[in-house]
């Protein structure tokens, strides 16, 4: 019997977690770190750029490739990355994406997707990453982050939750004075909670000078004043299109361009 004991300790190296083990191995907390990074480099700046990539979920080479076009530019400041990193929500798929965007030269933010919330997906996004709403300020400009993915919740949770809107309208920051929204799924979509769509738009236009909002989640290019009070709202293809949207940010103004790698 301890013959064999060494073979089997040995062995021990080649057991597989099951995928919806929640054990996390390297970094976490990264959009706070990030955030910090960001908020630092863009304090008082009057334009900036960022790029928004969104669905590299099972497009890792895609996901290279954009990684290494983004870092050829030396005018991007931060990636804003729109949600849907896994296709079931499973702990390595999380984490491959993580380590492949680290690869990046900016900060990037992400944001949580409907395949994200599957399995333990969702409290893996949160040790990862940190809380499905969140926001930040670059610039002029107030970003706010949001989880709009009702339908993985069955409507048993506020999403989106008006609580954290309300929050962050009453505590605007002194050093911005214009939002920009992003969220995984607009309103409208299957998995937004259009009970509430309406309610929704009217919360987005409380606050101060509203820019615009950018989303993923449809696989495809869109443009849409979604509802006719002149809110642009931006879709952008997945990864596997191999094009992000790049948004360069006026002190008063905006534009934006497909870009394709």
């Amino acid at each position: 019997m301890f013959a064999i004991l060494p073979w089997i300790m040995a062995g021990c190296d080649m057991i597989e977690y099951h995928p919806y083990d929640a054990r996390i191995e390297g970094m976490i907390d990264i959009n706070n770190r990030n955030i910090a990074r960001i908020e630092e480099n863009l304090q008082g700046v009057d334009t900036f750029r960022f790029a928004f990539i969104t669905d590299t979920q099972r497009w890792y080479d895609e996901t290279e490739d954009a990684v290494v076009a983004i870092n050829l530019r030396p005018d991007v400041d931060f990636v804003l990355h729109g949600g849907d990193l896994t296709d079931f929500g499973a702990t390595k798929e999380l984490l491959w994406q993580r380590d492949i965007l680290n690869g990046l030269k900016v900060p990037y933010v992400c944001l949580i997707g409907n395949h994200d919330c599957l399995g333990t997906g969702e409290e893996v996004f949160n040790k990862v990453f940190g809380d499905p709403n969140f926001a930040f300020t670059a610039g002029n400009v107030r970003f706010i982050c949001m989880n709009t993915n009702a339908l993985e919740y069955d409507y048993s949770e506020p999403v989106p939750d008006f609580h954290f809107l309300d929050a962050e309208r009453k505590t605007f920051p002194d050093e911005a004075d214009r939002t920009l929204f992003a969220m995984h799924v607009k309103p409208f979509d299957e998995q937004f909670n259009n009970n509430v769509a309406e309610v929704f738009e009217y919360a987005l236009r409380a606050f101060p000078d509203p820019i615009c909002c950018i989303y993923g989640h449809g696989h495809k290019l869109a443009a849409d004043d979604l509802f006719g009070d002149g809110m642009m709202y931006y879709q952008c293809s997945n990864i596997k299109d191999r094009k992000y949207l790049l948004f360069t940010i006026y002190k008063e103004g905006y534009e934006y361009e497909v870009v394709d790698f």
